[in-house]
């Protein structure tokens, strides 16, 4: 038996097409940005970030990918090139021979030091400022929704 499409009504399709111009626009601009201020795309700042979150500021390899919402092997040429800018290096796993940990080091850290309150200013500038209180209470709560519907798919 062959399911009916259920095609998008105009509303949907025009609350979709918003949602992606925006996202798109959002994420463009803050990359563009901490491109020309910091030296970095938003993918190396995301995983700067998760790394100094985490006790001893180092993760194993898989498990920042994981984190950082990336393919193994897109994270393992990431880390290449931080790892030859001097911001992390990449340790073996003590506990398996195949794994290896990833370690944000104290320049990658003043690094991140240096492009965070840019880019919070941005985040701030190009997402909350546009928003009203209840606006970003509503963004969080549905982010939040599709963010629980899709790790559970």
């Amino acid at each position: 038996m062959v399911a009916m499409t259920r095609w998008l009504d105009p509303d949907e399709q025009r609350t979709w097409r918003a949602y992606l111009a925006a996202s798109r626009a959002l994420m463009d601009t803050l990359d563009r940005e901490l491109q020309r201020d910091a030296g970095m795309p938003h993918a190396y700042y995301e995983i700067l970030v998760r790394l100094s979150e985490t006790p001893g500021r180092q993760l194993r390899m898989s498990d920042l990918a994981e984190a950082a919402g990336s393919s193994r092997s897109r994270l393992s040429h990431a880390v290449a090139r931080l790892e030859a800018a001097g911001w992390v290096r990449r340790e073996d796993c003590p506990t398996d021979r195949r794994g290896q940990i990833a370690v944000l080091t104290d320049e990658g850290f003043a690094t991140l030091a240096a492009a965070a309150p840019g880019h919070v200013e941005g985040v701030r500038r190009h997402l909350f400022d546009a928003l009203s209180p209840a606006q970003v209470d509503q963004l969080r709560r549905i982010s939040e929704t599709l963010a629980e519907h899709l790790t559970r798919s």
